[in-house]
């Protein structure tokens, strides 16, 4: 197979988050989905909380505990969303016919990165205020939420940052601190207020903590077994999520 022959299978193939999306259209269940998209069952957790959190608005409504493990839905901004992207396939297969050259579509790949960070959270873009070489960006999430990202003044002009501008948060699970909402707030760290959800234990490592926001956006903190033990946390506990402006890294769309 020639180099263009598989770039362009990779670029065309459907992402695995929009087959997972289809699969709980059809099938009603996130086991059921999953197994069909080809993902295990917490890839799909995964899948559905990072989709929420990109989105303005759920694209999946979910129960846990449900027949076949948790039952889900697509919402109405999740289905109007799948059908766009079954339009936008056909257009990108034509697009890519059109590439003149291998270099064009080795250049597509490198663009189209993915991110180890847990937590994308889509918002938009309050204020901007000069901090030293520095700009601390104001960002409204979804729901009314807002954070404080802390990034170079080099980086608010590649983004072309300006209130009203579309941008996704990025946090690292382990960048957050959880504590009960009983404990002071540090007014100097980012704020996040939510429920547990889940809680998945690990034997060697920290347990990982959903968080479910007001807005239907998920956290995902990575808290290490002694201070799970000192907070006690179990499903259904309110806490707040902490982190540093600092910690907080902006993406925008190409």
């Amino acid at each position: 197979m020639s180099l263009t022959s598989a770039l362009t299978q990779q670029l065309t193939r459907r992402p695995q988050r929009l087959a997972l999306l289809e699969q709980i259209a059809v099938q009603g269940s996130i086991t059921r989905a999953a197994k069909a998209a080809g993902l295990s069952y917490k890839a799909a957790w995964d899948a559905i909380d990072e989709l929420n959190n990109l989105a303005e608005r759920p694209l999946v409504e979910r129960s846990v505990g449900g027949k076949g493990g948790g039952g889900a839905r697509l919402s109405a901004e999740g289905e109007r969303l799948l059908a766009l992207y079954k339009r936008l396939e056909s257009l990108q297969a034509r697009l890519l016919e059109s590439a003149e050259s291998e270099q064009d579509l080795e250049l597509l790949g490198r663009l189209m990165l993915r991110t180890s960070a847990r937590n994308q959270l889509s918002g938009r873009v309050l204020d901007i205020q000069p901090k030293g070489r520095n700009d601390l960006v104001k960002v409204e999430l979804a729901g009314g939420a807002c954070l404080l990202a802390q990034i170079t003044r080099d980086s608010t002009e590649k983004l072309e940052l300006a209130p009203g501008r579309g941008v996704v948060a990025l946090i690292k699970a382990g960048w957050l601190r959880l504590q009960p909402l009983s404990e002071p707030v540090d007014e100097l760290l980012n704020q996040l207020q939510g429920r547990i959800e889940e809680i998945l234990d690990a034997t060697d490592g920290p347990s990982e903590v959903r968080i479910a926001l007001a807005s239907g956006q998920t956290l995902c903190a990575l808290v290490e077994p002694e201070r799970a033990a000192q907070l006690g946390l179990k499903p259904g506990d309110e806490v707040r999520a902490q982190f540093a402006p600092g910690q907080v890294l902006l993406g925008t769309a190409l």
